[in-house]
């Protein structure tokens, strides 16, 4: 759900230092047999790791437990801990396995951690391969099932969430629930047409869908799980990806790719183009169209064409990606076309594609002021994101954060706005340097953050620009999903009493992570070594993807410059808006293996503000507006009716309940919907009517606009009468 954190360039080095010059050492050891734990699982698709994987779980254990920041020990602890999350992730609502599958399965709870510190991964894909031979029997019941002549008169219930019951004990009572299931899903498709044909026959494409992708399925798949388990049992933010995640992990932190600038989409075994980006190769080729389906690709002028038809998405995005200047060519049929005909050829070069609409935007409110118009520039900033490769290369025009808001500062500046919010909503984190830099944008120099790294040492760390790029009124908009470097932003500007945070209180990570390579950590030594043992020549890696994968590392924990760390608490606003995000569900002080919060010494920095005395006033002309606004009180409503369903864990199977309970709930929310339209202005809709492209409900961000205004006539000593403003 959030961006990592990529601490400081530092830390890569000084592990790449440290681990190569026992790397090679360690390898000699990878030679060593796996225990005789059974892999093999008759019905299942029997998917076996490989032997770089069992190389790259053993050094990825040994990194961690040398040295990842909580300074684990692989023990019996930590294993049942692994291995608990591992069953978990595989079925977490009891659906698939049977009691008697996970006590044969527990004969490995207390034993992953030597299987960790010796590559061996043969447990965890036995405990996957008999998951997926459950799994795929339920589908395969499922639609036996599914020309039953089920009665929906009888007043039965579903029970969807079975999280905190037992697991199921005989094939029986397995078919029992099931059963039940396929009657839900065709229940869910009859209220919505009368057609039991053509529902059965949707129902029956629908778990079809799913055997195929099931079967689809690699041993990097199985891999990605079993290591996802190992690293959150150690703690929420150390991570492994393999190549094929570590290439999108990179995207998402550059918001850039090297590629043809298409989204794909898997419909019908087919590849498909869905979206076009302006201005990239396939744009620009002229030549491919949206609901085009790929049917092949290969690489280079010359390449011989692979038969995608098929496969999984990720497979043939990666063929598909490739470095920038490369040729790829595509074999197409056209939107309309059938198998059978003539396929379509592109030719195409590869180029970096920039994700704009997932970069820093800008929009300009106007409110009415005691009568005088105020307009507020309003930036969304999504992440913290920056193009690592570019920046390294000293690309000028790299993609940043930090120098996209600095474009928007200047815009806003010269439309003359009277003030700037920072909406971080949503915003997961991403790079510290960015933070550190975003931070430099509205101070001259000083402190940003606090790093202490596993010896206990700290080093603060500052931003040295003496520059200002806006130096005029500032808030700060956060949510519960604000997390990471937001927290970092937040936390520094409301130190200096540069601006006001505005919202709900932030996730509560307070962790750095480093980003390590581990093509470059295990080196291509190690990767003849992998030949020799496998007998196979190392492939390289397809497109963007490496070799083995990344490792992002807990490393360091920070401190904002007063001392206080955000973990576990996060950052508090001044100004506290209700949370539609359920706080006891979402954060880090949920979860189990987190890093506990604690207080070092602040550091030496002046503070350029003080919002002590102007806060409370902005407080209650805040709550006064609430108490008649009509949007907050649907939002509370919103809330609260959250919470009484969140407990609920199952349905009745009763067509005529179900259909008035969700006749009443279409009507409760086509009704709130309007009523929300109308408190902001907004025309009415009719049944079936949907809302006008672009259209903004967000009345929450209205009203940081409108604190804004507050905070700028209270700050000019202004009278303030406390007129509510409506924004334009």
């Amino acid at each position: 759900m959030f961006n990592i954190d990529t601490d400081l360039e530092k830390f890569k080095d000084m592990f790449k230092k440290i681990y190569l010059l026992a790397v090679l050492g360690a390898a000699l050891a990878c030679k060593a047999s796996p225990s005789a734990a059974p892999v093999n699982v008759p019905g299942s698709t029997n998917l076996q790791p490989d032997q770089q994987q069992g190389l790259v779980c053993k050094e990825v254990a040994s990194l961690i437990t040398n040295f990842n920041y909580k300074k684990v020990k692989l023990n019996d602890s930590l294993s049942t801990e692994v291995y608990n999350r591992y069953i978990k992730a595989l079925d977490e609502n009891h659906n698939y396995l049977l009691a008697a599958d996970v006590k044969d399965m527990d004969q490995y709870k207390t034993e992953l951690d030597d299987d960790l510190k010796t590559g061996n991964l043969a447990p965890a894909f036995y405990i996957f391969n008999l998951f997926q031979k459950r799994y795929l029997e339920r589908i395969n019941y499922s639609l036996t099932q599914i020309d039953k002549n089920f009665d929906y008169n009888k007043n039965e219930t579903f029970t969807y969430d079975r999280d905190n019951l037992p697991w199921v004990t005989s094939e029986a009572a397995m078919n029992t629930l099931w059963t039940q299931r396929v009657k839900y899903d065709l229940l869910n498709l009859r209220l919505a047409s009368t057609d039991m044909a053509k529902n059965r026959t949707t129902l029956r494409k629908r778990y079809q869908d799913l055997l195929s992708q099931a079967r689809k399925l690699s041993n990097q798949d199985v891999f990605q799980t079993f290591m996802n388990a190992f690293t959150e049992a150690v703690d929420p933010h150390t991570d492994y990806f393999n190549p094929a995640n570590a290439a999108n992990f990179n995207i998402e932190m550059s918001r850039s790719l090297e590629g043809i600038g298409a989204s794909l989409q898997s419909q019908n075994e087919y590849i498909t183009i869905k979206t076009i980006v302006p201005g990239g190769p396939a744009d620009k080729s002229k030549q491919i169209n949206i609901d085009d389906r790929i049917i092949g690709v290969a690489q280079g002028k010359n390449g011989e064409f692979k038969d995608v038809v098929g496969w999984r998405i990720e497979n043939a995005i990666a063929l598909i990606r490739g470095t920038k200047g490369t040729v790829v060519r595509l074999k197409l049929l056209p939107k309309g076309t059938g198998a059978s005909d003539k396929p379509h050829y592109v030719e195409m070069v590869r180029e970096k594609i920039v994700l704009k609409d997932q970069l820093a935007r800008k929009e300009i409110r106007t409110y009415n002021s005691n009568g005088k118009t105020m307009k507020i520039g309003i930036i969304n900033v999504p992440a913290f994101y920056i193009d690592f490769n570019a920046y390294r290369a000293k690309d000028p025009n790299y993609q940043s954060t930090t120098r996209d808001v600095r474009l928007i500062l200047d815009t806003l500046k010269r439309e003359n706005v009277d003030g700037v919010v920072l909406d971080l909503r949503q915003n997961g984190g991403g790079s510290l340097i960015e933070a550190i830099e975003l931070t430099g944008l509205f101070i001259k120099q000083g402190p940003v953050v606090q790093v202490r790294d596993t010896h206990n040492r700290v080093e603060v760390n500052e931003d040295e620009d003496p520059s200002v790029a806006y130096a005029g009124p500032l808030a700060i908009m956060t949510d519960r999903f604000s997390a990471s470097a937001s927290e970092i932003f937040a936390g520094a500007i409301q130190d200096y009493g540069r601006g006001l945070i505005i919202g709900t209180q932030t996730y509560g990570k307070g962790t750095v992570q480093s980003a390590i390579d581990l093509d470059e950590v295990l080196s291509s030594s190690l990767g003849n070594m992998v030949s020799k043992i496998t007998g196979k020549k190392q492939q390289e890696g397809t497109g963007a993807e490496s070799r083995y994968g990344q490792l992002n590392l807990t490393v360091a924990k920070f401190y904002r410059i007063s001392g206080s760390s955000t973990q576990h608490k996060g950052v508090t606003p001044d100004i506290q808006f209700p949370s539609v995000i359920p706080l006891d569900k979402y954060g880090e002080d949920t979860e189990p293996s987190a890093l506990p919060f604690d207080v070092i010494a602040k550091s030496n920095y002046v503070k350029v503000g003080d919002l002590s005395s102007v806060v409370p006033q902005l407080a209650k002309l805040h709550q006064q507006r609430m108490e008649s606004n009509a949007s907050y009180k649907y939002l509370l409503e919103d809330i609260a009716d959250f919470k009484k369903r969140e407990n609920e864990k199952s349905i009745t199977l009763n067509e005529k309940q179900l259909k008035t309970q969700r006749d009443a709930d279409d009507q409760k929310n086509f009704e709130r919907g309007n009523l929300r339209r109308a408190a902001l202005g907004l025309t009415p809709l009719k049944k079936g009517q949907t809302a006008p492209k672009g259209e903004d409900l967000d009345f929450l961000k209205f009203e940081a606009g409108q604190i804004m205004t507050d905070y700028i006539n209270l700050a000019k000593g202004n009278q303030y009468t406390g007129v509510i403003s409506q924004p334009q």
